[in-house]
């Protein structure tokens, strides 16, 4: 008898062990499984917290990328038009991180000589062939980046309302630099005042002395461009560019003008150096964008007729 019960008290304690055992065994892979949960989790939310901030960093990078430093493009152009067109476009090329910066609205005998000298980085004031004359004549290392558009030279009255009533013997004034004169002796020519003799139409080059003949008698006052306007009460008729009658906001008369075809379309220059240069291809496209020829032709009215 007490054999049979020491027996199965061994037996109970055997099976306790073991059911004991069973559950320390159980109990200690649970907190480590808890653990091990906890920690990938932990290991998840860093990982994406480390994507956002690698792709936060990337779209800056992009941006920065793609906006780079501003570019700054400094010129010299007279004011009207061609600063009021400067400023048309700026908005434009800001968007394409180029700044402009005029640091003066009256070009002047020295502004391509501020260009070549590297002063600025390109000025708008002159037609082709003016350009030209200054680098025969001074050595500039300058080029024609594009044309802009066209200022027709034009006969103007304070006295007469059309050619017809100008009287032989009239008085005009011209402007005396070498291209532009030719333009006015020239518009002077088509109209009937004068003959010019072939070679100063062969060279686009003209000044009084290359008259041959006065088919109206006429006395022309040669002067600077800039004297034209101020001293025009004393002429019964004058000669000059567009831009200056705009500038001046005359109402005098017009009697008579170059056509659309004209050569002398006003243009870009800039050092040869620059030529290629990607922010003043920029400038020029902008200028010559169908947006632009629509402002040019709204706002100036036939004044300033567009290149296309």
């Amino acid at each position: 008898m007490k054999k049979r019960l020491l027996s199965v008290l061994l037996t109970v304690a055997t099976t306790l062990a073991v059911l004991t055992g069973c559950g320390s065994t159980q109990s200690s892979e649970a907190p480590a499984a808890e653990a091990t949960a906890e920690k990938e989790g932990a290991t998840e939310e860093v990982s994406a917290e480390d994507a956002a901030a690698e792709d936060s960093a990337s779209e800056e990078a992009d941006a920065s990328s793609q906006n780079g430093e501003t570019v700054v493009l400094k010129g010299i152009a007279d004011l009207v038009p061609h600063s009021e067109i400067i400023e048309f476009v700026k908005p434009k090329l800001a968007e394409q991180g180029i700044e402009i910066e005029l640091v003066s609205t009256a070009a002047d005998s020295t502004t391509n000589e501020k260009l070549n000298a590297g002063e600025i980085d390109f000025n708008y004031f002159q037609h082709d062939p003016y350009l030209q004359s200054e680098i025969e004549a001074n050595g500039y290392d300058l080029v024609n980046a594009g044309g802009i558009h066209v200022e027709p030279i034009t006969a103007y009255s304070d006295k007469y309302e059309s050619k017809d009533e100008i009287p032989e013997n009239a008085v005009v004034a011209i402007p005396n630099d070498a291209t532009n004169e030719y333009r006015a002796l020239r518009i002077l020519e088509l109209n009937g005042f004068i003959t010019l003799a072939d070679s100063a139409k062969d060279s686009l080059s003209a000044s009084v002395s290359d008259i041959t003949e006065y088919l109206i008698p006429l006395e022309i006052v040669e002067l600077d461009s800039a004297q034209i306007i101020p001293t025009k009460d004393d002429y019964d008729f004058f000669i000059t560019n567009t831009n200056k009658a705009l500038e001046a906001k005359i109402t005098s008369a017009k009697l008579f003008s170059e056509g659309a075809d004209s050569p002398y379309a006003n243009i870009i220059a800039v050092r040869s150096e620059d030529k290629d240069n990607p922010a003043i291809k920029a400038l020029v496209d902008v200028l010559l964008s169908e947006e632009t020829q629509a402002f040019i032709e709204e706002k100036y009215d036939g004044a300033v007729i567009p290149v296309k």
